[in-house]
């Protein structure tokens, strides 16, 4: 039991990591919409959370006991995101060469939003079916 937990907690904690990562890039396009010559760049989020799928079966360093009652953890290996980022295709044109386009970068913030919140409505909802499992309140 524990361990489906785990594995479904470990799958939300790595897609929580994909759509903070995806929200700092989209910040960081949104900071520099008026920087000459800068290019904007997105995260492939389908092709990151596919990747994760794939690596669970791998596993991770085992973590430092600092005490023997304390219970074996696992650590989930950090899946390098740079393996999914790419440059935004241009959509309209520049005349200084930048390609944030703010109406994009605004659907793209909103939509990862979404999905961010929807991760930790699933894994609050998640803890506490398991409270009430536990408790039978």
């Amino acid at each position: 039991m524990v361990d489906k937990m785990e594995k479904v907690l470990a799958f939300q904690r790595a897609a929580l990591r994909v759509h903070n990562q995806r929200q700092q890039m989209i910040a960081s396009n949104i900071a520099n919409a008026d920087t000459p010559h800068y290019k904007a760049k997105d995260l492939d989020f389908r092709a990151a959370l596919g990747a994760v799928r794939e690596k669970r079966g791998v596993s991770a360093p085992e973590l430092k006991r600092t005490h023997p009652a304390h219970l074996a953890g696992t650590q989930e290996a950090a899946l390098p995101l740079d393996a999914f980022t790419g440059y935004r295709t241009e959509l309209q044109s520049s005349v200084d060469g930048n390609t944030v386009d703010m109406d994009q970068e605004r659907a793209a913030f909103a939509e990862t939003t979404l999905y961010y919140e929807a991760s930790l409505n699933f894994t609050n909802r998640l803890l506490r079916g398991m409270r009430t499992a536990i408790t039978g309140q």
